[in-house]
């Protein structure tokens, strides 16, 4: 009897720790099902823009997709394929209850995101991950 393989999930942004994230979770897990996900939180930015934009969602919808098809394509440099999401919310939680609901074994995520600087030990996302995920974290700076 084959066991099926591990499902490693990476959360993604634009954000050089998310990049190392995907990076390490392909160099180390070459045959696992990953993953990389990316948050659309449409709360980090003031409520002027959402009546000043009637587009701004689907602007950051196109913008999720740019993202994840760099992560396919860093896939592609690696000889792999990897699948890739996109959900709407707070990042923390969205994660959470994306690793609950998609039988995540593992996450791979970036130390700290686009809004973290590089003197924050760990971003307040990460750190939330690490706290609630049900499965092992790797943090990757």
């Amino acid at each position: 009897m084959e066991l099926p393989n591990m499902h490693v999930l990476v959360p993604i942004d634009d954000s050089d720790p998310a990049e190392q994230a995907l990076e390490y979770a392909l160099a180390e897990y070459p045959d696992a099902d990953i993953t990389a996900l990316h948050v659309i939180d449409p709360y980090e930015t003031s409520v002027d823009a959402w009546f000043a934009d009637q587009d701004y969602l689907a602007d950051l919808e196109a913008e999720a997709e740019t993202l994840l098809e760099t992560a396919r394509e860093r896939a592609d440099d690696h000889g792999a394929s990897i699948d890739t999401d996109s959900v709407v919310g707070k990042p923390a939680r969205e994660i959470t209850d994306y690793v609950e609901e998609a039988d995540v074994d593992e996450v791979v995520i970036g130390s700290h995101g686009r809004r973290g600087t590089s003197r924050v030990l760990l971003g307040s996302v990460a750190e939330t991950v690490v706290r609630r995920a049900p499965v092992p974290v790797i943090v990757v700076r």
